[in-house]
């Protein structure tokens, strides 16, 4: 029956042309990777469920400036709270705050000893005191305020469509081991003789 025989053989080979074109668009077991360098290609190499692999690229939407400023916001509030709670709390009157463990059973002053006194000092403007109680603390103060100054000008000037890094503030390793490095001999001559001016 040859008449029957032909549309099998048409039907095979529609059949295993269709199949060829469903291996060559998919992207199961068996599909044949798209030619390098094409966008199939590019979507290819993305795991299975990822956005871009169905080919959506949504651009990121804007952020707000009030989002931008949340963050710098509640730093500066947070910090503004602790001092207000230290302005009115004295710490020079005993009992309000625990003692440094390490001044009470080794007599050693450590790097934050007298640092309460000296944010109190500090908030009543008496700068002086301030220093004599604890000279980090106080640079530490300014330096938090320059960091948080840039954080927030970057902040409120970054476009609403850029990367939250563009706006954020890295400090260099080098930096925090300086810093390290500088609290450590500060530790040190406080505790000596020659540096009892830095004593609290």
């Amino acid at each position: 029956m040859p008449g029957r025989v032909a549309p099998a053989a048409h039907g095979s080979a529609a059949h295993g042309s269709g199949a060829h074109e469903t291996g060559t668009a998919g992207t199961g077991a068996g599909a044949v990777p798209p030619p390098p360098g094409s966008s199939t290609a590019a979507r290819w190499a993305l795991p299975p469920g990822d956005p871009a692999a169905a080919g959506a690229h949504a651009p990121r939407p804007p952020q707000a400036l009030w989002r931008r400023l949340a963050a710098p916001a509640g730093a500066i509030a947070a910090v503004a709270a602790a001092f207000a709670y230290v302005a009115t709390v004295d710490p020079n009157e005993p009992g309000h705050y625990p003692a440094c463990p390490l001044l009470r059973y080794t007599g050693i002053y450590c790097p934050g000893c007298g640092g309460l006194r000296s944010a109190h000092a500090f908030v009543h403007g008496d700068l002086g005191t301030a220093l004599g109680a604890n000279a980090v603390a106080v640079a530490g103060y300014g330096v938090f305020f320059v960091l948080w100054a840039l954080w927030t000008v970057r902040a409120a000037r970054a476009p609403a469509t850029g990367p939250a890094a563009s706006w954020r503030i890295s400090v260099p390793p080098v930096l925090w081991w300086l810093t390290g490095a500088s609290v450590l001999v500060f530790s040190v001559v406080r505790n000596l003789p020659l540096g009892s001016a830095l004593a609290p």
